[in-house]
């Protein structure tokens, strides 16, 4: 009897881990399909922000383009099982920061974080278990355990119309291995070691709308201060408080435009791991050393991982409160715990914010250990911490809950701020840090910034040393259409365009056309410091809308199959198209989507829906601003203060296509939230462009002044 029983038992289980799922609409467009037990650690219950749903309410209604009942989700004795539908002709993007892929049909993706993006597999810096369609939704899976997608392409048996479609004998490696095209049947989710799972929905009326939903639903996207948008520098590992001042002096005579002095890990006592104690044999007094700089028009930002050193005053306090293995030989602390966020947090208020430190990079929170195949620099996926969570769900969370910890102390003292960071997750793009890498592929690096739109995060193409000065100027081009532009000289004695050679610059040897680079890279910084107004206006809209500042070309153009698989150039805001060029040659191949579009450097009229070969001068900005445009451009400045102002130049491109706007505010706090703010409205009439502000903000920081209209 009892074996009968057990077998009953079983069956309905089977039956029940097959049917016995939930589904709700959680608010207008984001739905949630959930069974059994998600776990205790979902990436969900560590946002910063709750879901923007004023913004969910004012979007339309949409529906999604299958029968939320056709997911399906199972769980055995492996763990979960999920298969949401596909149809044949759909385009996957996302999976976080992905570097070696764009499309992701028919891909098997096992996004888990790591600075190393062996062979394609999915690690990655931001590793999210998200993708999104062309045919606009997007899904999340709500875990933060190591997942397994297969999109498309992998069919059950007894699909005869499918086994019956490949009967052909393959004859060389090339036809065997060659693309299957678009995905087909459906996206395959393995979670091992999962006993239930939640899954989000987000509908879109196309790719771009759903992106949106996911962004909001995250708690809208982030609104950096405005010196973030001008130009960080990194020094090199080993300054001292007199070898910043020479910088930072000589950055200011040669009238090159730099808001931001980044200190590297010599600043403080113990680095790897670190100490958090200023090292005053560099820098004896750091308060009186931030204020100097800041009458200069810096802002400082100091580099730290998040392993505590058994030298840190931070050490006994965190000891019981980390996890049981070491990372870097220091303390891992348990971030999933608010009270040690609130101790990692208040003792850099009073150390190193409180003293003038306007920012941090915050390293190695990205699992580096397979590169160079070291152990002891993270800690094992079996670690336990005092919250219960392991070291494999730490892992996944790391990166977003070490901005969480700075961040909100940032965000208490209603101070804003810009964070880089080495790792980030989903549920981020409320978060004010822009990704970096080791890693240093150009063309890789274009991929990460129209790759970053899909998943809420922003991607910083830093710039370091380069086999030849063409190679810098080209990187220093993206650098300054990119989220933040970042110069790291860390191991640099001198700035990388006075010589490009690491081993003659740190022994000051300087190429002889040294102030020729020099000028070539001002121009371009210059540029960067001009499109302010227009960048932070985009990140306002990221933040109050969800749409992303920087995006591929089939978010906004998703029913184009010709920009599928374009990953080489990305959008900036609704108007500007940014196509940088790498390698040696002076020009390259391009497809502008429909519409017309001008040259920026040469206002050249070009037909959308065609390829073009085009070339752009070292000096120049591979930027084309699509007809309709108006495009205001700032007097350009050597640094952004908390009172700058900006002189404004307006370009109309063509026939207007409707008004454009700007955001004007404090640019340093989050008074905004309460509505201290102006929206200011650029129409043009009467051949000039006119601004009309609303609202009670004061001082004004925007005034207009000459329109030029190109035809």
């Amino acid at each position: 009897m009892n074996k009968y029983f057990f077998l009953i038992y079983f069956l309905l289980g089977q039956l029940l881990s097959v049917q016995a799922q939930s589904v709700e609409q959680v608010l207008p467009g984001v739905f949630k399909v959930s069974f059994g037990d998600p776990g205790k650690f979902t990436p969900e219950q560590f946002r910063t922000k709750g879901p923007k749903e004023e913004a969910l309410k004012r979007m339309p209604e949409v529906k999604l383009p299958f029968d939320l009942s056709a997911i399906k989700i199972k769980v055995n004795g492996r763990g979960v099982i999920a298969t949401i539908p596909l149809k044949n002709e759909e385009q996957l993007y996302g999976f976080g920061l992905q570097m070696g892929s764009f499309q992701q049909n028919n891909l098997r993706k096992r996004p888990i974080v790591n600075d190393y993006p062996l062979n394609n597999l999915g690690y990655s810096h931001a590793p999210l278990p998200y993708y999104v369609s062309n045919e606009g939704y997007a899904v999340l899976i709500n875990t933060a355990k190591y997942a397994t997608f297969y999109c498309g392409g992998n069919q059950p048996k007894g699909n005869l119309q499918f086994e019956q479609s490949n009967q052909k004998t393959m004859l060389s490696v090339d036809e065997l291995y060659q693309s299957r095209g678009t995905a087909s049947g459906n996206v395959i989710v393995d979670i091992p070691g999962a006993k239930g799972v939640e899954i989000y929905i987000f509908a879109g009326s196309d790719m771009l709308t759903a992106i949106q939903r996911y962004n909001l639903f995250a708690g809208g996207g982030t609104l950096p201060p405005l010196w973030g948008l001008g130009i960080k520098y990194r020094v090199m590992a080993d300054f001292k408080e007199s070898d910043v001042y020479k910088t930072a002096e000589y950055f200011r005579q040669k009238k090159i435009p730099v808001d931001v002095i980044g200190l590297e890990p010599r600043w403080q006592t113990s680095a790897y791991p670190c100490s958090f104690a200023w090292n005053t044999d560099f820098f004896p007094d750091p308060k009186a050393f931030t204020d100097k700089l800041k009458r200069q028009g810096y802002r400082v930002n100091l580099w730290e991982h998040a392993f505590v050193s058994s030298s840190s005053p931070l050490y006994s306090t965190l000891f019981e409160k980390s996890g049981d293995f070491l990372a870097f030989n220091g303390l891992v602390p348990d971030f999933i715990d608010q009270h040690t966020r609130a101790l990692f947090g208040s003792y850099h208020k009073e150390h190193l914010i409180d003293v003038g430190v306007s920012g941090f990079k915050l390293d190695e929170c990205d699992n580096s250990d397979l590169r160079f195949g070291s152990a002891r620099w993270s800690f094992p996926e079996h670690t336990q911490f005092p919250s219960g969570i392991d070291g494999e769900q730490m892992h996944q969370l790391f990166g977003v809950l070490y901005q969480k910890a700075i961040y909100e102390v940032f965000k208490k003292m209603n101070k804003r701020t810009y964070l880089d960071v080495r790792s980030s997750g989903p549920f981020a793009s409320p978060y004010p840090a822009a990704l970096y890498s080791d890693t240093y592929d150009h063309k890789e690096y274009i991929e990460q910034i129209a790759n970053a739109g899909f998943s809420g995060l922003l991607w910083s193409p830093e710039v370091r040393e380069s086999q030849s000065f063409r190679e810098l100027a080209r990187r220093s081009q993206t650098a300054v259409l990119s989220a933040q532009t970042l110069f790291n000289s860390w191991y640099l004695q001198n700035p990388p365009w006075l010589q490009v050679d690491r081993g003659k610059n740190n022994r000051n040897e300087l190429l002889p056309d040294a102030e020729q680079n020099e000028e070539t890279i001002k121009q371009l910084l210059n540029f960067r410091m001009q499109l302010i107004p227009y960048l932070y206006a985009a990140f306002h809209k990221y933040e109050t809308e969800g749409i992303p500042v920087f995006r591929a070309l089939v978010m906004d153009y998703p029913k184009d199959p010709e920009v599928f698989d374009i990953a080489n150039e990305y959008l900036i805001g609704a108007g500007l198209l940014a196509a940088p060029i790498t390698g040696d040659s002076d020009s390259r191949e391009i497809y502008l989507p429909a519409g017309n579009w001008y040259n920026f450097n040469s206002n050249q009229k070009y037909i959308g829906g065609k390829r073009y070969k085009v070339s752009f001068k070292l000096n120049e900005i591979p930027l084309f601003v699509k007809e309709g445009t108006i495009l205001p451009l700032a007097d350009a400045l050597p640094f952004i203060d908390d009172d700058t102002t900006f002189n404004l130049t307006c370009y109309l491109y063509g026939a207007p296509s409707g008004p454009a706007y700007l955001f004007e505010d404090d640019g340093i706090t989050y008074n905004y939230e309460n509505k201290l703010f102006n929206t200011i409205k650029l129409t043009y009439a009467d051949d000039e462009v006119k601004l009309e502000r609303a609202g009670a903000f004061q001082p004004k920081r925007y005034h207009l002044g000459k329109t030029v209209h190109i035809p």
